[in-house]
Formats: C-alpha cells, sequence, structure tokens
C-alpha cells in the first residue's frame, strides 16, 4: 500500500530499532552515538527518504541549516571522496550544502571565499584542506562564523579558532609497513606521494617511525604525483633493486601510485606478489577485483563526513571537541601482500 505521508522522525526510530531520542541525536549530531548504531540511522533516513522539518529547525534555533564546503577543486580520490561525505552527513542531519572552490593559493584567497559563503547566510564551513598552502592560508583568517578544517595537520596554531578534524594517516601508514614486515619483509621501499601534502608528509612519516620499530631496511622514494603514471615512473626506477632481491615490498603513498608501480614491475618480468609484495592506500573503488586484488589502508570517509559535521555542531553549541576527531584507518589485506620468498 502506497505511503500517504511523509516518512517522520518515529518512522526512521522504527526503521532502525532505535528510540526516537537517538534518531534526534544523530540528526543533531551529537558525539555520544555509537557508530555502528549511528550508520543504522543514516541508513533508515536513506531508505525512507526521510527530511527533516527544516523551517520549525530555523524558528527553533535562529540558524539557516545551510553548511558550507570550501574544496581545492582537486578531483583527487581523498579529497573529492571527504566532499562528498561531508556534503551526506550533513544533508542527512538535515541541512542544505553550499560548495565554494578555492582556485587560488595567493594571500587573501581563503578570506574571500569563506566571505562568499558567509554572505550566503551558511551557519558555518568546513574546509576540506589536503595542501600545506591552503591550510595556512586559512591561519590568516579570523573566521566570524564556526569553521572546521579537514587535514591530517600536526602544526595548526594552538590557539586557532578553527576546529581540526582528520583520518590518522600516520597510523594507517604505520599498519600497513608494520603488516609488511610481519610477514617477513626486511628490505622495504615506500614511494611517497608528492611535496606539500599533509597526507603524503603523514604517511611517510609512518613508514619511517614503523621502520625503525620493526628493526628493518626502508627507502623512500618520492613520487611527483598521486597518479597511476607517477607510480609507473618510481616502477621503473625501483626494477632493478628489486629484481636482485635488494627490495621485496613496496607500500605505496596510494592506490594508485600502487597500480603504477606494478604495472611498471610487471613489463620488467617482475610479478605481483611472487617476486614482489606492494600495498597502497586508499582502497578505491576497484581495488578489491585487481588480479592480484590489492592489500591496501580503507580509510572511513562516511565517519570522517560525520566528524565533520559534528565539530560545527559542537562550535555552535560552545562545547569542547570531541574525542572523535580524529579517525583511525584500517588495513584491508589482500593477494598482493605474501612473505618473501625463500
Amino acid at each position: 500500500m502506497p505511503r500517504t505521508r511523509p516518512p517522520s522522525m518515529a518512522d526512521v526510530a522504527a526503521e532502525a530499532g532505535v528510540s526516537h531520542q537517538t534518531v534526534s541525536r544523530v540528526l543533531n549530531g551529537h558525539a555520544y552515538v555509537r557508530d555502528d548504531t549511528r550508520e543504522r540511522v543514516l541508513a533508515a533516513i536513506r531508505a525512507l527518504g526521510y527530511r527533516p522539518n527544516q523551517a520549525a529547525r530555523t524558528l527553533a534555533t535562529s540558524r539557516s541549516a545551510t553548511v558550507g564546503i570550501v574544496t581545492t577543486g582537486t578531483t583527487h580520490y581523498g579529497p573529492a571522496s571527504t566532499v562528498l561525505a561531508i556534503e551526506e552527513a550533513a544533508r542527512a542531519g538535515g541541512y542544505f550544502v553550499s560548495i565554494a572552490a578555492l582556485d587560488s593559493r595567493e594571500p587573501g584567497a581563503a578570506a574571500a571565499v569563506l566571505d562568499q559563503l558567509i554572505t550566503q547566510g551558511v551557519d558555518g564551513i568546513v574546509v576540506v584542506a589536503p595542501l600545506v598552502d591552503v591550510a595556512r592560508l586559512v591561519d590568516e583568517v579570523s573566521p566570524r562564523i564556526p569553521v572546521v578544517v579537514v587535514a591530517a595537520r600536526r602544526d595548526a596554531p594552538e590557539d586557532s579558532p578553527v576546529r581540526y578534524v582528520a583520518v590518522d594517516q600516520r597510523a594507517g601508514s604505520v599498519r600497513a609497513t608494520t603488516h609488511l614486515a610481519d610477514l617477513g619483509h626486511e628490505r622495504i621501499a615506500h614511494i611517497e606521494g608528492p611535496t606539500g601534502w599533509f597526507d603524503a608528509i603523514e604517511r611517510s612519516r609512518g613508514f619511517s617511525d614503523a621502520i625503525d620499530r620493526a628493526g628493518v631496511q626502508g627507502t623512500i622514494v618520492p613520487a611527483q604525483g598521486w597518479s597511476a603514471r607517477h607510480g609507473y615512473e618510481v616502477g621503473v626506477r625501483l626494477a632493478e633493486d628489486v629484481g636482485r632481491g635488494r627490495i621485496t615490498a613496496v607500500f605505496a603513498g596510494n592506490d594508485y601510485l600502487a597500480l603504477g608501480a606494478t604495472r611498471a614491475l610487471w613489463e620488467r618480468g617482475i610479478r605481483v606478489p611472487e617476486d614482489v609484495s606492494i600495498a597502497g592506500f586508499d582502497d578505491i573503488d576497484g581495488s578489491g577485483f585487481l588480479v592480484p586484488s590489492l592489500t591496501t589502508v580503507r580509510q572511513p570517509f562516511a565517519r570522517l563526513g560525520a566528524a565533520a559535521v559534528r565539530g560545527l555542531i559542537e562550535a555552535w553549541d560552545g562545547a569542547e571537541a570531541s574525542d572523535g576527531a580524529t579517525i583511525e584507518p584500517e588495513v584491508v589485506v589482500r593477494e598482493s601482500t605474501v612473505p618473501p620468498r625463500g
């Protein structure tokens, strides 16, 4: 029988098997909701097509219920997936979304794009800042509304009014490198992402930390970008050392670099994983269907998006930042990593 009325919060609660109050907490971004419960509620919202009453919320809170998102315009997998996750989390929470691209690194550029969004009446802004120089542009701004920056940054000014959320890139790198060492690899190379990217910096740092802890040999080889072509170029440079057994495993800064390196090695008769193990980072769509399937680090983008929106809500409420501002990734072990030969 067709539904004769729009779905209500009570319908969402019944669908998710939770209380009305729990649905309200999820919609309002409260930190004290278990991740699995939050996912059940969001799944029920999507399944039912529930939409909160924006007019009522605006009257009750004196806010426009609109969130601004600032991007750098990059189509790279991590930042693009982060923007989509923030947008989904905002919309699931009943917020409208306005997106603006920061297309300049000149002084004052960040202030201009934030002012553009503020003029549109947004209540808060999330800045996806994977690049060091973008984050430093935001440092120059004294925002008039809450701002959350998504960046794996260690040097954020202590007196900054903005809040930071991020996936722990270093931890993911440590786990991937440790996985290779635990398999018995004692000579591991890291294909490092391009300079100026927080993710590349933290993944390289994690690799070095894990190598030191494991007491194995590590080599860092920089790539000039994030693409498979850049990975191929590095793979060509690594081929001789891999062929002679001086490197038995490679941890690439992202999955595309891993794909390119795998191709370069294959063209030179070096097989993955028989001759060398390769791991990546990001768990891009399709990485589990490659031949061999790719061991990688999975970033929980949905949780990252929810954390960014929750950071805005906490700022609106005058609350301290919650402990969930740093999201832990996980290693997904597949066919491309095995113990070394011999």
